[in-house]
């Protein structure tokens, strides 16, 4: 019975990933390329090699291209481990980008049904629809790879948190835009337009990158839940003793800080550990230290500052 229910979630858990990921292709297939427009993230750097090619190299061919040496060179470099569901993710963005891209019918241009006349509300679309497909992403288990890949890297090596290497990149992506030929200060602005909307909407569907969860777990299978994080999930995990006032017992209390990313894995494992596990979920904002986000107190200036006096 067991593998029957398993099977069945699995299931799901793949048409639902499918679904997302057909969002993610009309944001881009259907809104942002027919109208020549980029943004941040892996795609947005894929749709400028697109346009300075002159269409010679396809963005869902420079996606999956660049997302599979990131993915040789994460495993080489840092023993980063890729679950199957970040590759069919990978794959089938890919796969749907192609079949979007040829499915003229729904793209927003001129002569459309989707067509929008006010060439500013576009980026905002595609930012839902984008926010929509990374979200769903995300809250299954699946990763799209991209700069997520790359903001793992920078994070090992160098003292920045993901969320100030999520914001640069973008950044640098958008400005690429000015390169090109014919291309103006306007051109970025609409892929800064489509950041924030994919920003501000992806909190609705899974909660952010830039967010975080801390939870209290309580199980009897809290050493197997623990050794899971730190073995598999790179977190620490704190153990705090606890005393049921009912029935006046001592228990272990497992403290976690993990990123909204993980959250969705993380529950599905502590199910799997223990059923009857209970779990209470808060969303910090704030979260500082190692793997986190950075101090800035401005300490280090003030001591530089004495010294110099």
């Amino acid at each position: 019975m067991k593998i029957k229910i398993d099977l069945k979630k699995t299931l799901f858990d793949y048409i639902a990933l499918t679904i997302a990921c057909f969002f993610f292709a009309v944001a881009w297939e259907s809104f942002m390329i027919p109208n020549g427009m980029s943004a941040g993230g892996m795609m947005g750097l894929c749709t400028v090699i697109q346009y300075a090619t002159g269409g010679f190299i396809a963005a869902q061919y420079s996606y999956l291209a660049l997302n599979a040496i990131l993915i040789i060179a994460a495993v080489f470099l840092m023993g980063i481990g890729f679950g199957f569901k970040t590759i069919y993710c990978i794959v089938m963005s890919t796969l749907l980008m192609e079949v979007v891209a040829g499915w003229t019918a729904i793209h927003c241009v001129p002569g459309s049904f989707f067509f929008v006349e006010e060439k500013v509300i576009i980026p905002v679309i595609a930012g839902v629809f984008e926010a929509l497909g990374i979200g769903l992403v995300l809250r299954f288990g699946g990763s799209t790879g991209g700069t997520d890949i790359v903001a793992l890297m920078v994070n090992k090596y160098w003292p920045v948190s993901l969320s100030t290497a999520f914001v640069v990149m973008d950044l640098v992506v958008i400005c690429m835009l000015l390169f090109l030929p014919d291309r103006s200060f306007k051109d970025m602005i609409y892929g800064l337009e489509e950041v924030i909307t994919f920003s501000l909407m992806i909190d609705f569907v899974v909660g952010g990158k830039k967010s975080s969860y801390q939870l209290l777990v309580f199980s009897e299978k809290y050493e197997e839940i623990a050794d899971h994080i730190i073995n598999n999930m790179d977190r620490g995990v704190t153990i705090l003793r606890a005393q049921g006032w009912y029935t006046k017992q001592d228990r272990n209390l497992l403290l976690i800080l993990i990123s909204q990313k993980q959250f969705p894995g993380l529950a599905s494992v502590i199910k799997e550990l223990d059923p009857r596990a209970f779990m209470s979920v808060s969303v910090t904002n704030n979260v500082y230290g190692e793997g986190f986000e950075e101090i800035k107190t401005g300490l280090k200036r003030k001591k530089k500052e004495l010294t110099n006096k």
